[in-house]
């Protein structure tokens, strides 16, 4: 549940980014106060909620201003009481470079709980958490920070069916994800009609997820670059993410009925 949880609503912020280091642009596409709140249904049933917000802080990690990430999850409705989940995930990132200085979750999934951090070493290329110190690549990610440093690249001579990768830390690994960037597509959602890039990243089977599995996720197309939608089948039926509400944003969203 923990894995599903941060692919489907929040590691689906990875959807940008290439396996070359990259360039972001001078000002973010997003601002302190900005909140987004979505709904994960489990067929027609709303299974779950989350919600992404971005504020500022006094904190300064490596001697750099940063702004506090913070992403939380939690299960509605029956699922709240067969398999009550609290997760919070925070990410401190550099103001200047959107890249992670620190990272820290608390997971509490019916009777598991887990704390855990990561102070993430860009120029030194490591990752120091709970269980040790890890190998980094060149830009490095945790799941949230990821989504934000992505949202400020530009898409503009990225051509449909480009291979797009990433490296995270997760779980106390760092691995790549690979996304396939489809093309652009008008969606509905339920504050309704967005024109978005569509992106398809690459998923493991397993508990989870089918051999034949596909996740598609739609970013809208406009100075925000915000997910509106993600969809994958499971090993029994099919999840849906949707975008319920939107606040604070830099730009006006661009939505229609």
């Amino acid at each position: 549940m923990k894995r599903l949880f941060a692919l489907i609503i929040f590691g689906l912020a990875t959807q940008f980014v290439f396996a070359q280091t990259l360039d972001s642009k001078n000002e973010p596409v997003f601002k302190p106060g900005e909140t987004l709140k979505y709904r994960l249904r489990y067929g027609f049933i709303t299974a779950a909620e989350a919600t992404l917000k971005v504020e500022d802080s006094d904190l300064k990690l490596s001697n750099r201003p940063v702004f506090n990430l913070i992403a939380q999850g939690k299960t509605s409705g029956t699922f709240d009481i067969f398999y009550k989940v609290r997760n919070r995930y925070d990410s401190f990132i550099d103001k200047e470079t959107f890249l992670p200085h620190l990272y820290t979750e608390n997971i509490h999934e019916s009777n598991y709980r887990r704390k855990d951090k990561a102070r993430f070493y860009q120029e030194q290329h490591k990752v120091v958490a709970n269980k040790g110190t890890f190998k980094a690549k060149d830009q490095t990610f945790d799941v949230v920070s990821a989504y934000y440093f992505a949202r400020n690249l530009d898409m503009k001579d990225v051509k449909a069916g480009a291979p797009l990768k990433m490296y995270y830390f997760l779980d106390d690994t760092v691995a790549s994800l690979d996304i396939t960037y489809i093309g652009k597509e008008r969606v509905k959602t339920a504050l309704g009609y967005f024109n978005c890039l569509k992106f398809s990243p690459t998923i493991q089977p397993g508990r989870i997820f089918k051999k034949d599995s596909k996740l598609y996720l739609w970013i809208t197309d406009d100075g925000n670059r915000i997910p509106v939608k993600a969809q994958v089948d499971i090993l029994v039926g099919s999840v849906t993410m949707e975008l319920t509400s939107a606040n604070n944003l830099k730009y006006p969203l661009n939505v229609s009925k």
